[in-house]
């Protein structure tokens, strides 16, 4: 992240600032407000740990390999008697 990065990282948050503190003036202490309050708390300490110890760089995406992957209908037959997990039912026959 070069320095004019970490500049406007910080002018978008203290515009963020302002934004939560015009809230807290309309709705006083509302649950809401207070949980952008402590949001708020915690990107200012993470993006100041950023700062003093930035992560190292990843390197280009580039140089990794691209799986194809077709667009063609699969073999059906593979899922014949497998579970839906998460849907809802479960063991029931699938059908074509």
């Amino acid at each position: 992240m070069t320095r004019s990065d970490i500049a406007e990282l910080h002018t978008v948050v203290s515009q963020l600032q302002k934004c939560i503190g015009t809230l807290r003036d309309h709705y006083g202490n509302a649950n809401s407000v207070r949980r952008l309050e402590n949001d708020l708390e915690r990107l200012l300490l993470d993006s100041e740990d950023f700062e003093q110890a930035p992560p190292p760089e990843i390197t280009s995406r580039r140089d990794q390999e691209v799986i194809y992957v077709p667009d063609s209908k699969s073999d059906e037959a593979a899922w014949m008697g497998a579970q839906d997990e998460g849907l809802g039912f479960h063991s029931r026959p699938r059908t074509k």
